[in-house]
C-alpha cells in the first residue's frame, strides 16, 4: 500500500493512536510524581535516636556489656539485668540470650521520684498493668541529681537535644585531637565501636540511675572496669562513625535520654 498525504486512515486506528500517546504521558506523569513523593530514605547516624528493641531477645555477641545492650535498646541496664536474673557485676558472654522486655508477670522494680506537683496524682492513680509495648519506657524525669557535671570538652553547640527529634544528646563541634574529658566521676562501663552510628564510644556509670556517653572519639585513654574522676582525660575528639570531628554526648537518667544542657553549667 502506497502512503500519501491524501491517504485516509480509518477512524478506529486514529482513535487508538491517541488513545497510546494519552495513556503514555499519563504513565509518564505518574512516575515523576512518584519520583519525587517518595525519594530514597536518607543515611543517618544511627546514634542520634533511641533504639528500641527490634525482637523480645538479643544474643549477646563479642564485645557486647549489659550497658551497651541496655543502651542500644533504650532501656534501663538495671531492668535489663532484673528480667534476666543477671547480679552485679553483670557479666554477659557471648552466645547469651537476653530479654530486653518484661515478662508478662513483671513487676516495675523502681518507681520514679516523686515530685511535689504530682505526688498525690500518683497516690490516687491505680497502679498500671505491665506493658510490653515499644512504649512500655520511663518517662525522663528532670529532678536535680547530686552530681556535679562539667562540659566534656570546649566548642560550639553544634545540635542540641531534641525531645521528639532524633538527637538524644548534644553534639559539640570542634578539632581532631581534642581534649575529652569525664562530665563526671564514675566507672568505664562500656569502650569500644559495637554501636552503630555512635563510632569510637565510651559509657561511663555514674550512679544507679546516671550513665552518660561520648561518642566519635578518636584515641581512647580508658578502659572498661576503670574508676574515672571528675574532669579526667578519657579521650581525644575524632570523627568516627561521623562526617566531622566532633563530640556526641549524651546523658541517660534510667535507659531514657535528657537533656545534657539540664545538668551541665551555663555558658
Amino acid at each position: 500500500m502506497i502512503l500519501s498525504e491524501y491517504t485516509v486512515f480509518p477512524v478506529e486506528m486514529v482513535w487508538m493512536k491517541s488513545w497510546l500517546n494519552l495513556s503514555g504521558a499519563v504513565l509518564l506523569a505518574f512516575g515523576m510524581a512518584a519520583c519525587g513523593t517518595f525519594p530514597l530514605p536518607p543515611v543517618s547516624e544511627q546514634g542520634k535516636g533511641a533504639r528500641q528493641p527490634e525482637s523480645q531477645y538479643r544474643i549477646v555477641q563479642l564485645g557486647d556489656t549489659l550497658y551497651s545492650i541496655a543502651w542500644e535498646s533504650g532501656r534501663d541496664y538495671q531492668d535489663v539485668a532484673h528480667w534476666n536474673h543477671i547480679s552485679p557485676p553483670y557479666l554477659i558472654k557471648p552466645g547469651q540470650r537476653l530479654r530486653l522486655y518484661p515478662p508478662s508477670d513483671a513487676v516495675d522494680r523502681r518507681p520514679l521520684p516523686k515530685s511535689p506537683t504530682s505526688s498525690e496524682t500518683r497516690r490516687k492513680a491505680p497502679p498500671e498493668k505491665p506493658d510490653r509495648s515499644l512504649s512500655a519506657r520511663r518517662t525522663p524525669v528532670t529532678t536535680p541529681s547530686q552530681l556535679a557535671w562539667m562540659w566534656p570538652t570546649q566548642g560550639e553547640l553544634l545540635e542540641r537535644y531534641s525531645t521528639r527529634g532524633s538527637n538524644k544528646g548534644i553534639d559539640i563541634i570542634g578539632k581532631k585531637g581534642q581534649t575529652i574529658v569525664a562530665a563526671e566521676a564514675g566507672q568505664v562501663v562500656y569502650q569500644g565501636s559495637g554501636l552503630r552510628g555512635y563510632g569510637q564510644l565510651i559509657i561511663v556509670k555514674h550512679n544507679a540511675d546516671f550513665l552518660s556517653a561520648y561518642a566519635h572519639c578518636d584515641k581512647i585513654y580508658v578502659k572498661e572496669g576503670n574508676v574515672i574522676r571528675r574532669g579526667q582525660k578519657i579521650a581525644n575528639m575524632g570523627s568516627s562513625g561521623t562526617d566531622r570531628a566532633k563530640l556526641h554526648f549524651e546523658v541517660r537518667y534510667r535507659g531514657a535520654p535528657v537533656d545534657p544542657q539540664e545538668y551541665l553549667p551555663k555558658k
